[in-house]
């Protein structure tokens, strides 16, 4: 796939976790962009992984969808987690 299919399915897939998971979250659509690229990433390394299949096959594959949204889902998870610790600790302090 061309750069310009990781964008969008990127772009897609973000916004398709953030829509799953709902919530506030710092950084636009951007930060869900690029959570969405690496989501998609994290999905197909982890698909071929656990499960032994290559799960980005190309951009109209089911497989290569359902990997970046549940990739997206584990990164925003993260990075809820992160953000949401240091923004608390810096009121804490003050």
């Amino acid at each position: 796939m061309g750069i310009i299919a990781w964008i969008v399915i990127g772009l897609l897939a973000g916004a398709i976790a953030k829509a799953l998971m709902p919530g506030k979250d710092p950084g636009g659509i951007i930060i869900t962009m690029l959570i969405g690229i690496a989501g998609g990433l994290l999905g197909g390394f982890l698909g071929k992984v656990i499960f032994g299949v290559d799960s980005i096959d190309g951009f109209f594959e089911l497989s290569t969808w359902i990997a970046a949204i549940v990739g997206s889902m584990i990164l925003l998870a993260l990075y809820r987690l992160f953000t949401g610790r240091g923004h608390r600790r810096g009121h804490a302090h003050a």
